[in-house]
């Protein structure tokens, strides 16, 4: 009798650590899910504080705070579209969020090449706030990072994504050529239909951004 017991402990505690995480993932696709549709300062914000409740139930997952901290750096992209900078006071405090939300994501699983595409990302979020008195800090800052993705993961796709686009929006007397944008992007298309995911979970997003610019490039 003790035997059969513990046994259907055993089994009732699988079956709820099972819909647990069943739950979890769901969750998890279903906000993954808007990311590509997601186009407005607000809804970003929605997306992120969405990503950091489930972040906040699952500790010990980094994905969530990966997303969460992806959601904050869209937002203030979103707030500098069109090409405005000085905008410190609204994207500041974006990327001090993101970056203490990546930093938790990064405790969780070290060495990951897209979260080190994700500090990239911060560095010039942060850059965007004051180009003039940032750029010879936060500009070496992205480039390491990215550097570092690519030497973790050289067939991940948001690495020429996100070089691709520091091509295309930089004046060419800086070193900006949209030649050689539409290379990378090609590049990461490529590596995009190469890609094979972990999990439905696991980072995917970039390809219909790569899209979008291969389209501006014809």
């Amino acid at each position: 009798m003790k035997k059969i017991s513990m046994f259907l402990i055993a089994v009732s505690m699988t079956t709820a650590l099972f819909s647990q995480s069943e739950k979890y993932t769901k969750a998890m696709e279903s906000n993954i899910a808007k990311i590509d549709s997601t186009t407005s300062p607000q809804a970003w914000a929605d997306l992120a504080n969405s990503f950091q409740r489930i972040a906040d139930a699952e500790k010990t997952q980094w994905l969530p705070y990966y997303y969460a901290a992806l959601a904050n750096v869209m937002n203030g992209y979103m707030l500098g579209a069109g090409g405005q900078t000085g905008l410190a006071d609204k994207t500041d405090p974006l990327a001090a969020k993101a970056e203490e939300l990546v930093n938790k994501a990064d405790a969780l699983n070290k060495d990951n090449s897209d979260i080190y595409c994700l500090k990239k990302m911060i560095a010039t979020l942060k850059m965007m706030g004051d180009p003039m008195s940032r750029y010879q800090t936060e500009g070496p800052n992205a480039q390491a990072a990215l550097d570092k993705a690519k030497a973790l993961d050289p067939e991940n796709p948001r690495i020429y994504l996100l070089e691709g686009q520091d091509k295309f929006y930089t004046p060419e007397q800086f070193g900006g050529s949209k030649t050689e944008a539409k290379a990378l992007f090609e590049q990461s298309l490529k590596k995009f239909q190469a890609q094979k995911p972990k999990s439905s979970i696991d980072p995917q997003w970039g390809k219909n951004q790569v899209e979008y610019f291969l389209g501006q490039l014809k």
